[in-house]
């Protein structure tokens, strides 16, 4: 490893600083990053900036990708089955019980047991002021009908969100960093791509206790065709149009190795991005931040946890079980953000605890990136 990619987490914190001085020192940077998004019904769904230096942390991961070892990987059915028994079979509740558990009981004091959030009403339904809708009641606010809910549940249906989405974009940098196999990693994004679809809503409205929750296909399709699949095509393309044109030996020895920083570089500047971004939200509540880290922290850990230990229970070579246990653990906080805001309202607690999903992601999945490296002899490895 060169020495950037050894201090790589001195640079993450170094870029979190200055994302955060960014956004308190020159606001009017960040509101104009921040203006720069696509977006559905008043939500954003797309950050034109993060879809950039995405791009450019997934194109080098793609390009490498040979897709003869695709379609090997799309053979092993063990960890695609054990990823998909762990993102829909046990992440959304492992999530519910832990948020819960510190939101409602270990924080509630000093979130308040008596605090409020007021969130918009349930999509389809016809309730007036002083109607009791789950363990809310609808009250006017400036003469617009709104649900008043203990803000701890808000805070609770935005980690919901976050469980119900899991990553299908980042964790291609996060497997590459743990030296996994791309080309397993991308089969188990496609599928969970597809999934997510299916049980987005399903789960997601049974565990939220609102009725079903709308499918934001919009957001869906569109967080993945800009995440996921442009850089696909554009690395598949332009791959094949490299190794044509000046041999593989070339594309091998010459293209990636001028690639090989551009992953960490377009990682960094996303951070600064980010967090400028976010960075009056950090200031202005840090121990509401902290509330709301604590379980997100715990549900990340205790889910890479048990993806990895059931990897290595069922024999999975190293090169499969690190991506496994890092697509459980990672979330899709995009879409996340965006359904929270949809259904609850930018302002409200459940899209500000999908917003420190955001926060805590990138930091904590770099630090199980070093622990997956640290272990890999406790696995059989092979050709990644």
């Amino acid at each position: 490893m060169s020495v950037f990619e050894r201090y790589l987490t001195v640079w993450v914190g170094l870029c979190i600083i200055a994302g955060i001085a960014l956004g308190r020192l020159a606001p009017g940077i960040a509101e104009s990053l921040d203006a720069m998004s696509i977006t559905i019904g008043g939500a954003p769904v797309i950050s034109v900036p993060i879809a950039i230096c995405l791009f450019f942390m997934m194109y080098p991961i793609m390009v490498k990708i040979d897709f003869d070892g695709v379609v090997r990987a799309g053979k092993s059915a063990k960890p695609v089955l054990l990823t998909l028994v762990i993102n829909w079979c046990i992440k959304p509740f492992t999530m519910v019980a832990i948020s819960a558990f510190f939101l409602g009981t270990v924080f509630i004091g000093f979130i308040g047991p008596e605090a409020t959030d007021l969130v918009k009403l349930p999509f389809g339904v016809d309730l007036v002021p002083g109607d009791a809708w789950g363990a809310g009641r609808v009250v006017l606010e400036n003469g617009v009908p709104m649900l008043e809910v203990p803000l701890w549940r808000s805070y609770l249906a935005g980690c919901i969100l976050l469980g119900v989405a899991p990553c299908t974009a980042m964790v291609l940098v996060w497997g590459h960093l743990a030296r996994g196999n791309d080309g397993h990693t991308l089969v188990m994004v496609a599928i969970n791509s597809l999934v997510m679809l299916l049980l987005f809503g399903v789960i997601g409205g049974y565990l939220l206790g609102v009725g079903r929750l709308p499918v934001p296909w919009e957001a869906l399709l569109l967080s993945i065709g800009a995440y996921v699949v442009l850089p696909l095509v554009a690395g598949y393309v332009s791959r094949r149009a490299i190794i044509s044109a000046k041999g593989e030996e070339w594309f091998r020895e010459s293209f990636l190795g001028f690639l090989t920083p551009v992953t960490i570089v377009a990682l960094l500047v996303t951070l600064v991005v980010l967090f400028s971004l976010k960075g009056e939200t950090i200031v202005a509540k840090p121990l509401t931040i902290l509330w709301i880290a604590v379980p997100l922290f715990v549900q990340t850990v205790v889910v890479f946890a048990l993806g990895y230990g059931l990897a290595k229970r069922l024999g999975l070579r190293y090169e499969d079980a690190a991506p496994t246990a890092m697509i459980g653990a990672s979330n899709h906080f995009e879409v996340a953000i965006a359904t929270a805001a949809m259904l609850y309202g930018l302002s409200s607690g459940a899209a500000l605890a999908t917003v420190v999903g955001v926060l805590i992601e990138v930091p904590l999945m770099l630090a199980l990136v070093r622990f997956c490296l640290r272990s890999r002899s406790w696995f059989a490895t092979g050709d990644a």
